[in-house]
C-alpha cells in the first residue's frame, strides 16, 4: 500500500514552512529529558542515516539533518521532512581504590538507564542555486545518578549526579556557487540545561559555597555560527569542510561549581570529510573532527588548581580537566535495489579524560572511544522513507593515575585512585516525507 503524506502536510509551501517551525518548537520542548552523548559529550552523528554510517556527514548529506554536520549539505537533500527518535542506553560508573577515608568501593552511576532523544529536520529548495532548512537535534550532554554516593566518605549526602543537555536549533542556507560546489551558513541556537545533586561537600572548596549543588535545574541560551563547504573535486569524489564557533553559556545557579562564575560554553569544533562513490551502488565516507574541550575553562581546567588555592568557580578555576580530541569516522552504504540501502561504520575518538583527572569525572565519565554502527533504509515509494540504525560503544575504562589528591582537607582527599568506565548502545529510527 503506498505511503501517503498526512493531510496536514499536503498544504501550500508557505504553510509547510510554518509546519516545520511548529515541529521544531515541539521537539525543542520535548528534547531536554536527560541525555548522554558519545565523543566526550558530543554526539557521534546526527540523523539515522549518518548514525548508521559511523557518524559521517561532513561531505555526505543524506537527510534534512545535514546542517548539523555541515550546512553546505542543505542544498543536496531536496525538499523533505525527517523525524527521528533515538533510544539511548548508557552504562556508567566508577571504582575507588586505596583511599584513606574508606571510600574504596565500586559505584554504579546508571540509576537512570534509558533516554529517548528526538530529532527533526526540514529542507526546501528556494531556487536552482539556493536552499534553506532547519535542523533540531541534541548536540550532546551527560547524565549520571549514583544512588550510592561515591563522595559520601568526603562529606557528601544523598544520591549524587549531574544532568547536562544541549539542544540545538540550526536554521541554515546553502548556495550553489558553481556546479558541484556549495557554501553553507548555519546559526546554532543553543539551549543548555544543567543540574547537580549530592556534591555539596565541594562547597568547602568553592568561592561561592552556596552555589555548588542541589539547586535544581538551571538553563542557558546562546548562539553561534556554523560555516561549511562541500564540492566535487574529482569524478565520484566529494570533499567537505566545516567549522562551528564557540557558544557562550552560563549557569548562574552553579557559579560556585563551574569556573568563571558558572560559565559553561559549548566548545568550538571543526572538521574535514570525503565521500567516494566507486559505483552507483556504493558510497564510502571518511570524516575527521576536532573538538576543543580544553578551550572552555569549566571543562578543560584541571582539578589540581584546588591544590594551588584556586577555588571552584573562580576565574580560570578548577574544572574537569578534559583534553581536546580528534575523532575519526568511516562509513559506507550499499544500495541493494532502488528501495533498500544498507550501511555500516566505525568511529574512534581520542580520550578526553586524562588518567590524572578521574576523581572529578566520576560525575562525567565520557570516556568511550570506539563506536560500531549498522543501519539501513527502506523507501517503499518516491514520497516516503524509513531509516534505522544500531550503534554500540564497548566498555572503556580510564584507570586513575595520581587522581585523588593525598592527605586531608583543605589540600587532599585521602589519596588512592578513581577508575571510571562507560559503555553504551543506541537504537534509532526515523521517517522522511519527500515533498
Amino acid at each position: 500500500m503506498p505511503v501517503r503524506l498526512p493531510s496536514a502536510l499536503i498544504v501550500s509551501r508557505t504553510r509547510l514552512g510554518g509546519l516545520a517551525l511548529a515541529l521544531a518548537l515541539l521537539i525543542s520542548s520535548a528534547l531536554p529529558s536527560g541525555a548522554w552523548a558519545t565523543n566526550g559529550y558530543f554526539s557521534n552523528g546526527y540523523g539515522a542515516k549518518s548514525e548508521g554510517a559511523g557518524g559521517t556527514g561532513i561531505a555526505w548529506a543524506q537527510d534534512a539533518l545535514a546542517a548539523a554536520a555541515n550546512p553546505a549539505g542543505t542544498a543536496e537533500v531536496g525538499n523533505r521532512i525527517d523525524l527521528g527518535l533515538d533510544w539511548f542506553i548508557p552504562r556508567r560508573g566508577a571504582q575507588i581504590e586505596g583511599n584513606a577515608f574508606g571510600a574504596s568501593a565500586s559505584y554504579d552511576g546508571s540509576a537512570k538507564a534509558n533516554f529517548f532523544i528526538p530529532s527533526f529536520g526540514y529542507t526546501k529548495r528556494i531556487s536552482d542555486t539556493l536552499a534553506a532548512g532547519v535542523a533540531v537535534f541534541g548536540n550532546g550532554g551527560m547524565d549520571t545518578l549514583y544512588n550510592s554516593n561515591p563522595y559520601a566518605r568526603f562529606g557528601a549526602s544523598g544520591p549524587a549526579g549531574v544532568e547536562l543537555e544541549q539542544l540545538f536549533i540550526t536554521p541554515s542556507v546553502s548556495w550553489k556557487v558553481a556546479p558541484g560546489q556549495n557554501l553553507g551558513l548555519g546559526v546554532n541556537l543553543a539551549y543548555q540545561r544543567f543540574l547537580a545533586q549530592g556534591i555539596g561537600f565541594f562547597g568547602g572548596f568553592s568561592g561561592a559555597p552556596n552555589n555548588v549543588s542541589d539547586l535544581g535545574v538551571d538553563t542557558s541560551y546562546g548562539a553561534g555560527l556554523r560555516l561549511g563547504w562541500s564540492g566535487t573535486i574529482a569524478p565520484g569524489l566529494t570533499a567537505g569542510a566545516t567549522w562551528a564557533s564557540r557558544i557562550r553559556g552560563n549557569f548562574s545557579k552553579y557559579k560556585g561549581l563551574f569556573a568563571d562564575g558558572g560559565r559553561f560554553d559549548v566548545p568550538d569544533n571543526f572538521g574535514l570529510g570525503l565521500v567516494f562513490a566507486p559505483s552507483a551502488q556504493w558510497k564510502i565516507a571518511a570524516d575527521w573532527q576536532r573538538i576543543n574541550y580544553a578551550h572552555v575553562a569549566s571543562v578543560g581546567d584541571p582539578l589540581a588548581a584546588l591544590l594551588r588555592g584556586v577555588p571552584l568557580g573562580a576565574s580560570n578555576g578548577p574544572g574537569f580537566g578534559w583534553q581536546n580530541i580528534n575523532v575519526f569516522k568511516l562509513g559506507a552504504s550499499f544500495a541493494l535495489d532502488p528501495a533498500w540501502t544498507v550501511r555500516a561504520g566505525y568511529s574512534h575518538a581520542g580520550q578526553a579524560v586524562p588518567a590524572s583527572q578521574t576523581f572529578f569525572n566520576i560525575l562525567a565519565p565520557g570516556v568511550v572511544s570506539d563506536h560500531f554502527t549498522l543501519g539501513g533504509s527502506w523507501a517503499p515509494n518516491a514520497r516516503g522513507e524509513w531509516s534505522a540504525f544500531f550503534a554500540y560503544a564497548p566498555e572503556k575504562t580510564v584507570n586513575g593515575n595520581a587522581s585523588i589528591p593525598p592527605g586531608y582537607p583543605p589540600g587532599g582527599f585521602g589519596g588512592g585512585e578513581a577508575n571510571v568506565h562507560l559503555k553504551e548502545a543506541i537504537l534509532g529510527v526515523s521517517y522522511a516525507w519527500k515533498l
